[in-house]
């Protein structure tokens, strides 16, 4: 697996190429897998390469609150990431994260 990247060097390229891979998100109830459903450019930022939000796809369930939690892929490493649920989507409950 890969070391941990600071998040705050992160940017949208970052994410783009695992668009529909599957993230790992700890939580109280165990690992829970997420499906990296979309990634938006959102304009500019104070951080550098831009503001940006990803959506991931949980499975449908009872939705885990609004909270950082680690976030584990093999490319990227583990990121700890504010998720904030959103409702159900297609294929589950979704989760959005915004970087400014």
């Amino acid at each position: 697996m890969a070391s941990s990247p600071d998040i705050a060097t992160l940017s949208i390229d970052d994410f783009a190429p695992h668009l529909n891979a599957i993230f790992e998100m700890g939580s109280p109830r165990g690992m829970v897998p997420l499906t990296l459903a979309r990634t938006e450019s959102v304009g500019q930022a104070i951080r550098e390469g831009g503001a940006f939000s990803l959506l991931f796809v949980a499975p449908a369930g009872p939705f885990l609150p609004q909270a950082i939690y680690p976030v584990r892929h093999p490319a990227l490493g583990t990121l700890e990431i504010f998720l904030v649920p959103v409702g159900p989507v297609p294929g589950g409950n979704g989760y959005h994260a915004v970087f400014t």
